[in-house]
């Protein structure tokens, strides 16, 4: 194809090339680019270079629920850009608001209409003033739409494109190998104008898997890219991505044409005249997560799905020693990626990701404290049919109120110490709301919605919580104040780079976790060091290798630290970071 504006066209038409080689890549080059640039909109007439200028220090997210906050007048995104404003303004400047899109299921991401907002919640002024504000970052559902919605409806009616929208397969078919997160059947059986069809459905049978071997399909979701882009959207959320090709007689999980689709929306948006970060959403062990990087040209940014339950174990157990191996053994990101690090979002806390990390015994450990904390467990069906716990349903406040040994004084101390790791860690730092406001489970939310994701999904009625949060004495104040503490203090320091130098530090303490981190300049150093446990522990500055001809100071705890000191005592939970460029 002859492309005037650059090298994008044989780059599109290769990746083409591997996902539909039957087709004209020629053509489909043309409608992949006129999809995402409609109407000869302007593009970039080389890629944006891989570097690390696409986020800093700076950045850290709030994921959310466009009515996590409501008060039953207001507009719930017109009082959650107030939260925004009067609680996290300078402390937090990126915001992920989970599916905004009218719905049928699934807290919305059984979505009905792709291009409208959910009249609930708002409009799309809404969602543009937010992002005028604040880095935004929205969900691209591509696996799957509503049962309920438009393009099914048209599907069961024949009609034209949506009629070849949606993956089919038959009850004879051997599908043994298919991994799912879920338990109920995969096909489900539905009439159609044409007949008796069975559809695929990896979640739910309101959520219908789309058939991207229709070039149709993805132009479509192209569209909806440059819809979200248009409105202010910086960062793409590839929700259940690793799903998305689907062939019978394989697992349909992280099949190559998935990864070559992933590629093509990367030089698409390295293209794009706008800032367009793309990150994917798998949650699934560790060596399958990193795929996902490709070779620095697939997403720009992965969730590190195995922190959750890492986290969680060192918390319980006292003992940071499986955290500190596999943080030991994880890669940078490539050049032009970062990781994302969290500890808590709007699902449950993944088991999947701690497979080959933590022992089965210990595993069990964890199971049995989030039941005793009253949290509950999401199981999923193995090949074999039997079934496996899939995820933890709780919040991650109410997580920490006990270790193995029960519950204890350290509960504020204990979640605080589980978010800095999070914020120490290489990597860009996302706190889900419920984390932010030391939300507890919402059993009632449970038994009134029938699903045990609803146990973290609380609705704050808005008054109530500026109450709590107006008293220094509630959880919510308390945790709110001092993680906004920490995360401006992150803020100001070069070390906290999202790619800047990271090493683990072998401290002989199981107790302790401990990270050395640079600046990309090498102008400074900070170590990290957490105390996972209950016990205070001592340790030498000889252990850190302090540079004795600096000036060494902890940012939390404010106090200097002499590069010789042969003792040095860190509280229970306590974290300390160790700098020579306060």
């Amino acid at each position: 194809m002859n492309d005037a504006k650059g090298s994008i066209g044989p780059r599109v038409s290769a990746l083409l090339k591997q996902v539909y080689p039957e087709l004209d890549s020629d053509i489909l080059t043309s409608l992949v680019i006129d999809a995402f640039w409609p109407k000869g909109a302007p593009r970039r007439q080389r890629a944006r270079a891989a570097g690390n200028s696409l986020w800093s220090q700076k950045d850290a997210l709030l994921i959310t629920y466009g009515n996590s906050v409501i008060d039953g007048v207001h507009k719930p995104l017109d009082l959650l850009a107030d939260f925004l404003a009067t609680y996290l303004d300078g402390t937090l400047n990126a915001v992920h608001i989970l599916p905004f899109f009218p719905y049928t299921s699934d807290d919305g991401f059984a979505v009905s209409d792709f291009r409208a907002v959910n009249p609930q919640l708002g409009d799309w002024a809404d969602i543009n003033r937010i992002a005028e504000d604040f880095t935004l970052m929205s969900d691209l559902v591509l696996n799957h739409v509503s049962s309920q919605g438009s393009w099914f409806n048209a599907y069961r009616q024949g009609q034209a494109p949506y009629d070849k929208f949606f993956f089919e397969a038959s009850p004879d078919d051997d599908l043994r190998d298919v991994v799912r997160p879920r338990t109920t059947p995969l096909l489900r059986e539905v009439e159609t104008t044409n007949g008796i069809r069975h559809v695929w459905c990896t979640f739910s049978h309101d959520q219908i898997d789309l058939d991207f071997r229709n070039p149709e399909v993805l132009l479509e979701f192209l569209r909806i890219i440059r819809l979200h882009v248009d409105n202010g959207i910086q960062i793409i959320r590839l929700d259940a991505v690793a799903f998305l090709w689907k062939a019978v007689g394989s697992p349909s999980i992280h099949l190559p044409q998935t990864h070559a689709l992933i590629k093509l929306m990367r030089v698409l948006c390295d293209f794009a005249t706008e800032k367009i970060i793309l990150l994917t959403e798998t949650n699934v062990p560790k060596a399958e997560n990193l795929s996902y990087f490709g070779r620095g040209d697939e997403a720009h940014a992965i969730y590190n799905f195995p922190l959750p339950p890492l986290i969680l174990h060192a918390m319980m157990s006292g003992n940071a020693e499986h955290l500190r191996r596999w943080q030991r053994a994880m890669p940078p990101a490539p050049m032009g990626c970062a990781y994302l690090n969290f500890t808590a979002s709007h699902d449950g806390i993944g088991m999947r990701p701690a497979e080959g990390l933590l022992p089965e015994d210990e595993k069990q450990q964890v199971i049995d404290t989030i039941k005793d904390i009253g949290g509950l467990v999401s199981m999923r069906t193995l090949p074999d049919g039997s079934e496996s716990p899939y995820e933890l349903n709780t919040t991650f406040y109410d997580a920490m109120s006990r270790t193995f040994a029960g519950a204890d004084d350290y509960h504020h101390a204990r979640f605080i110490c589980s978010q800095t790791i999070v914020m120490s860690l290489e990597g860009i730092p996302a706190f889900y709301i419920h984390a932010m406001l030391a939300t507890p489970n919402d059993h009632d939310g449970v038994e009134h919605r029938g699903m045990n994701r609803a146990i973290n999904r609380h609705r704050w009625d808005y008054p109530s919580l500026r109450q709590k949060l107006d008293d220094p004495r509630t959880p919510q104040a308390r945790v709110l104040a001092d993680l906004s503490k920490r995360l401006k203090i992150r803020q100001k320091q070069a070390a906290f780079h999202p790619n800047a130098t990271q090493f683990t530090v072998n401290l002989g303490d199981e107790r302790l976790f401990g990270i050395w981190r640079q600046s990309l300049d090498r102008a400074q150093s900070i170590f990290a060091i957490h105390n996972v446990s209950d016990t205070a522990v001592t340790i030498s500055a000889a252990e850190l290798n302090l540079i004795e001809d600096q000036i060494w100071v902890d940012l939390l705890g404010e106090t200097k630290v002499d590069a010789d000191a042969s003792g040095i005592v860190i509280a229970p939970y306590q974290c300390m970071w160790i700098t020579n460029r306060p």
